[in-house]
């Protein structure tokens, strides 16, 4: 990664992965919440995820790349540490704030990529590009609020 316009094709390809490792967990955390709010804040977000790939696809297009995922062990990580919590908790409710804490790490994650892409491309002159990411990092953010207000406003409680 010579120069800023190579270092952003680097995240562009592992937040492509990223988000495709998170198409493919979501349905189990989907599945495996007690809490019917919860597995309808999973759902949304799994669709939204779907949505963001597709505007991925477009900043490839912009870039005239190849849309394709470069291995993220940080996602990958994190979804594994979400797993590990499904396996192993045993109270149903003890299990949905995990998994709210697993999603808020992707989601910050997320946040963290997002938002350095968005100033990058900016940086790079690719004014179309940060657009699209930025109604991405706008998701993610509002994603990461509602998983706080589930959290917050009775999930924590019910696990205590």
């Amino acid at each position: 990664m010579k120069d800023l316009d190579a270092l952003f094709k680097h995240f562009l390809r592992d937040i492509y992965y990223a988000e495709q490792k998170i198409i493919k967990a979501l349905p189990k955390m989907i599945e495996k919440a007690d809490s019917t709010a919860l597995s309808d804040a999973f759902t949304k977000h799994l669709r939204e995820t779907e949505g963001q790939v597709e505007t991925l696809d477009k900043v490839f297009a912009l870039l005239d790349l190849k849309p394709k995922g470069e291995t993220c062990p940080a996602i990958n990580g994190i979804l594994e540490e979400g797993e590990e919590i499904m396996k192993e908790c045993e109270d149903p409710d003890a299990c949905d704030a995990g998994m709210i804490a697993a999603a808020q790490a992707v989601e910050h994650y997320e946040i963290t990529r997002y938002g350095t892409m968005v100033a990058w491309a900016k940086e790079l002159g690719m004014p179309e590009a940060a657009t699209h990411l930025q109604s991405i990092l706008d998701q993610e953010y509002a994603a990461d609020e509602a998983l706080d207000r589930l959290a917050e406003g009775r999930l924590n409680r019910e696990a205590a």
